[in-house]
């Protein structure tokens, strides 16, 4: 049951949701902005409805994955906190679109969200914070993730090594914008 728990928590983390919603309203994300598919490139389409939509279902898809460990592996932490990596992973290297996926900053909400709520709230302020002022997705996202690897090791131990290791994924998907950031090519939303 263990492993069906474990290869589950990949599964949901690959389903690309932004590409299915946005293939249905006939935008293939893949050609719009970044060529991401993630909810920060679905917002490059103009929709924001559907960013939202997509925001929410791929955190759902990290939620559910921790859920599920918690429920059907007698509250084993390891497994839970495995089950949560590979969700984000799902997300960042889906086998459905040969492993080329998003960066699991909204996989990695999800996550926060069914771990501990407060740091979820952490993680949100601090996106929102730095996106309004200086309308920057990845700068957001880095910053957030970062703060949440911290607040986690401060106050609940037990989940800091998840997170550390979430951190270290969503900073090495996200290796390109750093370098755009470093050398001023990053491109700002508007």
């Amino acid at each position: 049951m263990l492993v069906i728990v474990l290869i589950l928590s990949y599964i949901l983390g690959s389903i690309p949701f932004s590409l299915i919603i946005t293939r249905i309203k006939g935008i293939n994300l893949r050609e719009v902005g970044s060529g991401n598919i993630g909810a920060t490139n679905v917002a490059r389409t103009g929709n924001k409805c559907l960013a939202a939509l997509a925001l929410f279902l791929d955190s759902l898809k990290g939620f559910i994955a921790v859920y599920i460990a918690q429920q059907f592996c007698d509250n084993n932490d390891f497994y839970t906190y495995v089950s949560a990596i590979l969700a984000v992973l799902g997300q960042m290297f889906p086998i459905w679109l040969k492993f080329s996926g998003g960066k699991g900053v909204a996989t990695t909400l999800g996550v926060l969200i069914a771990f501990n709520i407060p740091v979820a709230l952490v993680f949100i302020f601090v996106w929102l914070a730095v996106f309004f002022t200086f309308r920057y997705s990845s700068l957001a996202s880095l910053s957030a993730t970062s703060t949440a690897v911290a607040w986690s090791f401060f106050f609940q131990r037990n989940l800091f090594l998840t997170l550390l290791i979430i951190g270290a994924l969503v900073f090495l998907k996200h290796y390109k914008n750093i370098m755009n950031l470093l050398q001023g090519k990053e491109h700002r939303f508007l």
